[in-house]
């Protein structure tokens, strides 16, 4: 498994999934019924963590910014 989330891809995960995270949690968000969909912030920000997104791996994405180095056989 290969690194396909960048830098900047990686630190909107981390954002967004805190702020999803903090929406479960009723604190400064009112209680809806509603507020298990913020326990999936747990999602990008392992995703974040590890740098790897299975949809991008699906869909052949990367969106990592430094290319591995090319090996030439002599």
């Amino acid at each position: 498994m290969h690194t396909n989330v960048g830098a900047i891809d990686r630190i909107t995960r981390v954002i967004v999934g805190i702020l999803l995270i903090a929406y479960a949690i009723p604190i400064g968000f009112p209680s809806t019924g509603w507020n298990w969909v913020g326990w999936i912030g747990v999602i990008p920000i392992l995703t974040a963590v590890i740098g790897f997104c299975p949809a991008y791996g699906l869909f052949g994405i990367s969106i990592w910014s430094i290319k591995p180095a090319h090996r030439t056989t002599s």
